[in-house]
C-alpha cells in the first residue's frame, strides 16, 4: 500500500496542479489534457499521398532530371573533364551506397538466420534456391523464344576492325569452378576485398630460353647461315589455367559464412543472444543511414545517368544499329515483370500482385539508375520491411542471397545476346545449340556478380560453348550501359517476389516459431517444466542451477503448436 501511495503522489505531481475551477466546487480534478495536444494531426487527401510517396517522387525526379540534363548537354560537346565533374556527385553517391553493402549483408544474414532454427533455415534455403533456379531458366527460355521470333541479328552490323585474331579461352567449367572457390573462401578477410577467377597464361617452356640464347649468338651475323641453324623454329603458344585473385568483394563467400555462423549461433540459446542483438542493432543503424542517404537521390542519380549519356560517343548511331536488340530485351523484361511475376505472386500468395509491384517502384528506380542490385539492396530492404510488411526474418535471409545468385534479367540478356551475335555471323543454331544456350545462360547468370556490366564477361562463356565469335561482344559495349539498367530491375524484382513467395510457403513454420516464442516467454523461471527451484542459503536467483540451464532445455510441444496453427489458418480461410 505504501508503494501504491507513493506512485499515485508521483502520478498526480506529474499531471500538474489541480483545476482551480473544480476546486471551487469542492472537487479537485486534473487539468484538461485535451486543451494542449502535441500529437500530430493525421493527414488526409493529397497531403497523405504526398507524404507516403515523397521518396518515390524524389527518386523519379532524379531519373528524369538526369535524362534531361544528359540529352540537353550532348550538343555542347563537353570536354572529358567537364563530363567527369558532372559525374562526380553520382560517383560519390554510388560509393556511399556500396559502402553499406558489406555491413548490411553481414548483419542481415546473421540476425535473420539466427532468428530461425536450423531446420527452418534449411527449408527456406531449399525453397529459395529452387525458386531462383526455376525463374532463371524460365527467363533464359523466354529470351531464346523472343530472339528467335524477332531475329534482331543483322550480318551488316559486322565491323571488320572489331575482329581480332586471337580467341579468348573461356569455358563454362572454369566459371563453375570459380563459383565454388568463391563460395568457400580460404580467407574471410581476403574475401572482403578480392575474389578468385581463372585466367589462361602462356605455358613456360625450355625452348624460350633456347630462343634467347640463339638470339644472342646471332647478333653479329644476322644474315648468315649459322644464325639460321642456331635459332629453332617458333613454338606455338600453349595456354594453361591459373587461379588468381582480382579486386572486388567476394559476396558469395561472405554470404555462405554468415549463413553458417548465424545458423549455429541460433542453436546455442541465451549464450549467443548478445551477439544476435549486436548484429540486429547494426542492421537498424545501417537502415537509418540509408534513409538519410536516400534524400541525396536527386543529385546522385541524376549525375550518374547524365554522365553515362554524355560519355557515349555516337548515341543516335548506336541506338539505330542495335534498336532491335534493345527492343527484344525490353519486351522480355516487360513480359516477365508485368505478366509472369504477377501470375506467380497471385498463384502462391493469393493477393493483388500489382499492389506489391507498386510498393517496389522506388527500389526499381534506384536499381535502374545504379545498374546494380547490390547498390539498391539497402533501399530494397526499406521497401520490403516498411511498405510491404514482409517478415524481416525472410527478407534478411532471402534478399542478400538473391542479390548474388538470382539474376533473372541477366539470364534473359545472355540468352538474347548470344543468339543475336550468332545471327550476325550467319550461324544456324539447331536444337542442341539452343539447349546449350539455355543451360549455360542459367548457370552463368547464377554465377554473375551484382556489379554493372558483369553479364558481358559471362556472355563469353556462352559464346564459347556454341562456338560463336567472341569478338563481336565489343559491339554490345556501346548499349550495355542502357540494357544493363533494364535487366537489373528484373534481378531486383525477382529477389523481392522470391521473398514474398517463400514467406507464404513458410507461413506455418513462422507461426509455429512465434507460438513457441510466446510459450517460452510465458514459462516461469525454474526447471524446464516450470516448477520453481528452491534457493539455497546465500544463493542468488541467477546462481540457481535451473535458471542457468533454462534456455538450453526448454521443451515445447511443437505438435500441439502446429495443430493450433492449422486450426487458425482453417478458420481464417473459412472467413475469407
Amino acid at each position: 500500500m505504501e508503494k501504491s501511495g507513493k506512485f499515485s503522489d508521483y502520478l498526480f505531481a506529474k499531471m500538474g496542479p489541480p483545476n482551480m475551477t473544480a476546486a471551487v466546487h469542492g472537487t479537485e480534478l486534473p487539468p484538461k489534457t485535451t486543451e494542449r495536444c502535441d500529437a500530430p494531426l493525421e493527414l488526409t487527401g493529397y497531403r497523405k499521398w504526398l507524404s507516403d510517396n515523397l521518396m518515390l517522387l524524389v527518386t523519379l525526379s532524379g531519373v528524369m532530371l538526369g535524362v534531361i540534363l544528359g540529352l540537353s548537354l550532348r550538343p555542347l560537346q563537353l570536354h572529358e573533364d567537364s563530363i567527369m565533374l558532372i559525374s562526380y556527385p553520382g560517383e560519390l553517391f554510388m560509393r556511399v551506397l556500396k559502402l553499406m553493402i558489406l555491413p548490411l549483408v553481414i548483419s542481415s544474414l546473421i540476425a535473420g538466420s539466427a532468428s530461425l532454427n536450423a531446420k527452418m533455415n534449411g527449408k527456406i534455403a531449399l525453397r529459395t534456391l529452387v525458386y531462383f533456379a526455376t525463374t532463371s531458366m524460365f527467363n533464359a527460355a523466354l529470351g531464346i523464344a523472343l530472339v528467335m521470333l524477332i531475329h534482331p541479328g543483322n550480318p551488316d552490323l559486322h565491323n571488320a576492325d572489331d575482329r581480332a585474331s586471337d580467341k579468348r579461352a573461356v569455358k563454362l567449367l572454369d566459371s563453375l569452378l570459380d563459383l565454388g572457390r568463391n563460395v568457400f573462401p580460404d580467407n574471410l578477410f581476403q574475401a572482403s576485398i578480392q575474389q578468385a577467377h581463372t585466367v589462361y597464361l602462356p605455358k613456360p617452356s625450355v625452348l624460350h630460353s633456347l630462343n634467347d640464347t640463339a638470339n644472342d649468338t646471332a647478333v653479329g651475323i644476322v644474315h648468315g647461315v649459322e644464325a639460321q641453324r642456331q635459332i629453332p623454329e617458333m613454338e606455338p603458344v600453349v595456354l594453361v589455367r591459373d587461379v588468381q585473385y582480382r579486386s572486388g568483394t567476394n559476396t558469395l563467400g561472405i554470404v555462405f559464412f554468415c549463413l553458417v555462423f548465424g545458423t549455429v549461433l541460433g542453436t546455442i540459446g541465451q549464450k549467443g543472444q548478445v551477439v544476435v542483438d549486436f548484429f540486429a542493432a547494426v542492421f537498424e543503424v545501417i537502415m537509418k543511414m540509408v534513409t538519410c542517404v536516400m534524400w541525396l537521390t536527386p543529385v546522385g542519380i541524376s549525375s550518374v545517368i547524365a554522365g553515362k549519356i554524355l560519355s557515349v560517343d555516337n548515341l543516335s548511331l548506336v541506338m539505330a544499329q542495335l534498336v532491335w536488340f534493345i527492343i527484344t530485351v525490353a519486351i522480355g523484361v516487360v513480359i516477365y515483370q508485368l505478366i509472369v511475376m504477377q501470375f506467380i505472386y497471385f498463384v502462391f500468395v493469393r493477393r493483388n500482385p500489382f499492389k506489391f509491384y507498386k510498393g517496389l517502384i522506388e527500389a526499381m528506380l534506384t536499381a535502374f539508375a545504379t545498374a546494380s542490385t547490390a547498390a539498391a539492396l539497402p533501399l530494397t530492404f526499406r521497401c520490403m520491411n516498411e511498405k510491404l510488411r514482409i517478415d524481416p526474418r525472410i527478407t534478411r535471409f532471402v534478399l542478400p542471397i538473391g542479390c548474388n545468385i538470382n539474376m533473372d534479367g541477366t539470364a534473359l540478356f545472355i540468352a538474347v545476346a548470344s543468339i543475336f551475335i550468332a545471327q550476325m555471323s550467319g550461324m544456324v543454331l539447331g536444337f542442341g545449340e539452343l539447349l546449350t544456350v539455355l543451360l549455360t545462360s542459367t548457370a552463368a547468370s547464377m554465377s554473375s556478380a551484382s556489379v554493372p556490366s558483369a553479364a558481358l564477361v559471362l556472355l563469353l562463356v556462352v559464346l564459347t560453348a556454341i562456338d560463336a565469335p567472341v569478338q563481336d561482344v565489343t559491339l554490345l559495349f556501346a548499349v550495355d550501359w542502357f540494357v544493363d539498367r533494364i535487366r537489373t530491375t528484373n534481378n531486383m524484382l525477382g529477389d523481392c517476389y522470391a521473398a514474398a513467395v517463400v514467406e507464404e510457403l513458410s507461413r506455418k513454420e513462422l507461426m509455429a516459431l512465434d507460438a513457441a516464442a510466446v510459450n517460452y516467454q510465458d514459462m516461469p523461471a525454474g526447471t524446464p517444466n516450470g516448477h520453481h527451484v528452491g534457493l539455497l542459503e546465500g544463493q542468488t536467483e541467477l546462481e540457481s542451477p535451473g535458471k542457468c540451464q533454462l534456455n538450453d532445455s526448454v521443451v515445447v510441444d511443437m505438435s500441439a503448436v502446429m495443430n493450433n496453427v492449422n486450426l487458425q489458418q482453417e478458420q481464417s480461410n473459412r472467413r475469407v
